[in-house]
C-alpha cells in the first residue's frame, strides 16, 4: 500500500476540502487546550480568533493574508483602546474618540485592500474601551485572546498539511486550459458536440477563472508569484477563454460557408494540433516543468482566396469564413503570447511538483502531445 504523503502538492489538491476540515478542527482543539490548561480568562476570543481567521479559506497564504490584518488590527485597536483607557476624560470622551479613530481608519482604507484589518481594529477598540469604564485587566485579556487564537490559526495552517494558494492557481490554470483544449478539439471533429455540455463546460471554465482572480492576493502573499504576474497571466486566460467561446457559437448562415471551411485543406490538421498544444502546456504548468513548448502560428494566407471568394447561393459574398478563420488565428496568438509569458516568470518551475509527479504517474512513460487532449485530468 502506498504511503500517505501529507506534504504532497497534489494529494492536498484532491482532498482539500477534507484537509480543510481536519487542519480547522485540530487548530480549534489545540486552541482549547491551551486555554484550559493554563486557565485563561475571557477565553472564548481565543478559539473564535481561530475560527475567524480560518473560516471559508483552506489555503496558507489566504490565512497568511486574513490573519496578518487581523493581528495588525488586534494590535492597533488593543493599543488605542488601552491608550484612551489611560486618559483621564469627563465620561462619553472615551465612546466619542473611539467613533472618531474607527472613521479616520474607515476613511483611510475606503479603496483599499485592508478593510478586515480595518474591521478587526473597530472590534477590538471597542471591545476593550467598552462603556468607557472598562477594566483595564479585561481589556489586556481580550486582546491577548484574540492575538492568541489567530496565531494558533496561522501556524496550524502553514505546517500542517499545508494547502498553497499558489499551487491552487496553478492546477485551477492547468484544468482550464484542459478544457479549452478539450473543446477545441472536439469542434474540429465532423460530428455534432452536444451543445448543453459545451455550454457546461464553458460555465466551469468561466467559474474557475472567477476562483482564480480571488486567489491574487493569497498566491502573492506566498512570495512565489506578483500580483501583476497573476493579473497578466488572468487577462490571457480570460481572452482566450473568450476566442474559444466564439468558436464554438460559430453558426453558418448558408451551407456554403461550412462546406467552405471544411474544404480548406490541412485547417482541421492546424486546428487539432493547436490543441494538443494547449493540452501539453497544461501539462507542464500542473507539473512544475520550464514551459518550453513551440506553437505555431497558424498560416491563413493560403486560405485568403478561397475564404474571401466564398459566395451564397443567390451570390452574395460571404464574410463568415474569414471571421471563422481570423478566431482561429487569434486563439493560436494567444496561446503563444501564454506560453511566452509563462516562460518568463522565473520562479514558476517547481522542483517540488516535479519530484511529486512522477508518484502521480503525470510524468514519464508517454507523451502528451500524442493524445488527445481530452485525456484524464488528476
Amino acid at each position: 500500500m502506498a504511503r500517505i504523503r501529507f506534504r504532497d502538492p497534489y494529494f492536498n489538491y484532491r482532498y482539500r476540502h477534507y484537509l480543510y476540515t481536519l487542519r480547522a478542527t485540530i487548530a480549534l482543539g489545540i486552541t482549547f487546550t491551551i486555554i484550559s490548561l493554563f486557565n485563561i480568562p475571557h477565553s472564548i476570543w481565543a478559539p473564535v480568533s481561530t475560527l475567524m481567521v480560518m473560516g471559508n479559506l483552506p489555503h496558507v497564504g489566504g490565512v497568511l493574508d486574513k490573519g496578518g490584518q487581523r493581528l495588525i488590527g488586534t494590535a492597533l485597536g488593543g493599543a488605542l483602546g488601552i491608550v484612551l483607557l489611560l486618559i483621564p476624560a469627563p465620561s462619553g470622551t472615551v465612546q466619542i474618540l473611539t467613533l472618531v479613530a474607527i472613521a479616520v481608519a474607515l476613511h483611510a482604507t475606503f479603496t483599499s485592500r485592508y478593510g478586515y484589518s480595518v474591521l478587526m481594529f473597530g472590534i477590538t477598540i471597542l471591545m476593550v474601551t467598552g462603556d468607557g469604564n472598562q477594566d483595564m485587566t479585561i481589556a489586556l485579556w481580550r486582546a491577548f485572546d484574540v492575538l492568541l487564537g489567530t496565531s494558533v490559526g496561522i501556524v496550524i495552517t502553514i505546517i500542517m498539511l499545508p494547502q498553497k494558494a499558489t499551487d491552487l492557481f496553478r492546477f485551477m490554470l492547468a484544468d482550464n486550459l484542459d478544457r479549452l483544449a478539450s473543446l477545441y478539439y472536439a469542434h474540429t471533429l465532423a460530428t455534432e458536440a452536444d451543445h448543453d455540455q459545451t455550454l457546461e463546460e464553458m460555465k466551469k471554465t468561466t467559474s474557475q477563472l472567477i476562483k482564480q482572480r480571488a486567489l491574487v492576493d493569497a498566491v502573492h502573499k506566498e512570495g512565489r508569484l506578483r500580483r501583476g504576474e497573476l493579473n497578466s497571466l488572468l487577462s490571457l486566460e480570460r481572452r482566450m477563454i473568450s476566442t474559444v467561446e466564439l468558436l464554438l457559437e460559430t453558426h453558418w448562415d448558408t451551407r456554403n460557408g461550412h462546406d467552405i471551411i471544411e474544404s480548406l485543406e490541412g485547417l482541421r490538421t492546424d486546428q487539432q494540433q493547436l490543441a494538443r498544444s494547449l493540452s501539453m502546456l497544461a501539462h507542464q504548468v500542473r507539473t512544475g516543468q520550464e514551459i518550453d513548448l513551440d506553437i505555431a502560428a497558424l498560416d491563413l494566407q493560403r486560405y485568403v482566396n478561397r475564404a474571401f471568394s466564398g459566395r451564397s447561393a443567390s451570390g452574395r459574398a460571404l464574410f463568415s469564413p474569414s471571421g471563422y478563420l481570423w478566431l482561429n488565428r487569434e486563439l493560436a496568438r494567444q496561446a503563444r503570447a501564454l506560453v511566452g509569458y509563462l516562460g518568463n516568470i522565473q520562479r514558476l518551475p517547481s522542483s517540488r511538483l516535479r519530484k511529486r509527479a512522477s508518484r502521480h504517474h503525470l510524468v514519464g512513460g508517454r507523451r502528451l502531445s500524442d493524445e488527445r487532449p481530452d485525456s484524464p485530468r488528476i
